[in-house]
């Protein structure tokens, strides 16, 4: 079980860790020019500050494992992405746009939380 938390886990922090930092670091015209047409209607401060929740949700998933430190930790973190993720499903969904990588990430985020409990329990 704790292969697969870690194939698991370690793909979908990365994916997360990637997005959020995107989010963070490029200005808001990169966003929207990369295919991010929701951060026209959302304040730059909240585009921040998602993606900052989600490098800090990658970091939670992971760390706490890997170090053996407040191990419950992880599928806390799992749990907090994948309420992003829902919410990210459901930006999508009201301004008509496919929000199927939304909702797969979600679900593989939910499934990493799963294993993560049982791999600290």
């Amino acid at each position: 079980m704790t292969a697969a938390f870690w194939i698991v886990a370690g793909l979908v922090a990365v994916l997360y860790a990637g997005a959020g930092a995107t989010k963070v670091v490029r200005p808001r015209s990169a966003l929207q020019a990369a295919g991010m047409g929701w951060t026209e209607s959302v304040p730059l401060p909240v585009v921040k500050l998602l993606g900052l929740a989600e490098v800090l949700g990658a970091v939670g998933l992971v760390l706490p494992v890997a170090l053996g430190v407040a191990e419950v930790l992880s599928p806390v973190a799992g749990a907090c992405l994948t309420v992003l993720m829902a919410g990210a499903v459901v930006v999508h969904l009201r301004r008509r746009e496919p929000a199927v990588v939304q909702l797969a990430l979600a679900v593989v985020t939910l499934g990493s939380t799963v294993l993560a409990a049982v791999a600290v329990s």
